[in-house]
């Protein structure tokens, strides 16, 4: 009778071993999507409304919001096939996945990746791509067109976004993924990329009217506050979910990313302190979000020490980008996209080669995987974010260029600005106080 009890507790084990779906991975990943999905309607586009003036709060949250379901439709269309299809000539396939996949033909309801849904993978990805033009939108509020905006986040995530991405996780024949770049959870592919691309718009679109002399103050701290709030509670999804399933590597990415984020706050808030005799809650909020920056690329990589540092100095350089950088250069980056998102993901993206632990159970690829190189790794990373960082540029300037051309116009008028976008482009209004 033992024996017979035994056989029918095993069964599930058996059963299960000759199925190539987990249910715990399906569960872990589908959970993950939504964690991420949250992050950009809700977290994001609660972070960047709060600190923007009250008669701009709504545009922002609706350049936010509309950058996520056009991002996410264009990546069904195109942007998908593009970053993790497969072209035929291996030259193209360097940087291009080709349109074998558009309107994800060829990729059935049931098909799997990996040990899950390939349907599920496709909108996990679906929300990188999402965010990552959304955090853009944080240096150019309160004066760009929206119909060019939206124009911009379309054909920005077909030209710029999904090869980067095919480039650094396109798997093999891939630019960057053969030269073995690690990018654990996109520090390359989602916040250097949208970080800069947030700079070259700021400088082409222009500094909105009265910056720097007139006071731009935050409509809500509060509202700020607890959009980074949404973001770290998001963020479990985006680096947990970047180990495709519930295992190990995402525990190890739990930890990092709790650890990053809580030290980069103190750090922050230090640096406020040490500075401007006050810790504040927007430096606070601000310095959670740029150890999450620091800690994505790396998050699966590294060690407890190696979070700690890397949430440490990635703090102290988005604080000298934000405080210090944006005034000697005089650029207009209205939410700080570039000084918290590019800086702390450079030094997240090189940090990996400097923290990442010598573990073949870890490591996907690369130098240090495959003789123990760590300067031949470093070497890597370094052409990763040169490359990045250079198809980022060229092609934010393209796009923004098309994007005005097919509007007829980079920015609203002067009126539209001075009475706010809420009103004169929405006809609504954030708060009716």
């Amino acid at each position: 009778m033992k024996k017979f009890l035994l056989a029918l507790l095993l069964l599930p084990t058996f059963v299960f071993a000759e199925d190539t779906l987990n249910t715990g991975d399906t569960a872990w990943m589908m959970v993950s999507t939504a964690f991420v999905l949250l992050m950009t309607p809700a977290g994001l586009a609660l972070f960047y409304a709060g600190m923007t003036r009250s008669k701009n709060i709504v545009n922002t949250f609706a350049m936010v919001l509309g950058a996520f379901v056009v991002a996410f439709v264009v990546w069904v269309i195109a942007g998908y096939s593009i970053a993790f299809g497969t072209a035929d000539n291996a030259t193209v396939q360097n940087v291009f996945g080709g349109l074998g996949n558009v309107m994800l033909s060829g990729i059935a309801w049931n098909d799997l990746s990996g040990s899950y849904p390939a349907y599920v993978f496709i909108v996990f990805q679906g929300t990188f791509a999402a965010i990552t033009v959304a955090i853009a939108a944080g240096s150019v509020i309160e004066r760009i067109k929206f119909s060019t905006w939206l124009v911009f986040v379309a054909v920005w995530g077909l030209v710029v976004y999904a090869p980067i991405t095919h480039m650094v996780w396109g798997g093999d024949g891939a630019l960057l993924f053969d030269a073995g770049a690690l990018d654990f959870a996109g520090g390359t592919v989602v916040h250097m990329n949208g970080g800069l691309a947030g700079l070259v718009l700021a400088y082409l679109v222009g500094k909105r009217n009265g910056y720097p002399t007139a006071a731009m103050k935050p409509a809500s701290v509060i509202l700020t506050a607890v959009g980074a709030a949404l973001l770290w509670f998001g963020w479990y999804g985006f680096n947990g979910g970047s180990a495709f399933g519930a295992n190990e590597i995402a525990g190890l990415a739990y930890m990092t990313t709790t650890i990053s984020a809580s030290i980069a706050a103190i750090t922050w808030m230090a640096l406020e302190w040490f500075v401007y005799k006050k810790p504040t809650l927007l430096g606070a909020a601000t310095g959670v979000i740029a150890g999450l920056v620091a800690i994505t690329p790396a998050a699966g990589f590294v060690s407890v020490g190696g979070a700690f540092a890397i949430g440490i100095i990635g703090t102290m350089i988005a604080f000298y980008g934000v405080v210090v950088m944006k005034k000697k250069l005089g650029y207009d980056d209205s939410l700080d996209a570039f000084g918290v998102h590019f800086l702390a993901g450079l030094w997240g993206a090189i940090a990996t080669g400097i923290f990442a632990l010598n573990d073949q159970d870890l490591l996907w690829d690369g130098p240090l995987k495959a003789s123990g190189d760590r300067m031949g790794q470093l070497f890597v990373q370094f052409e990763s974010v040169l490359v990045v960082g250079l198809f980022t540029l060229i092609g934010t300037v393209v796009v923004y260029y098309i994007a005005v051309l097919l509007t007829g116009g980079k920015r609203v008028s002067e009126d539209d600005e001075s009475m706010g976008l809420d009103e004169s482009v929405h006809g609504e209004r954030g708060f009716n106080l």
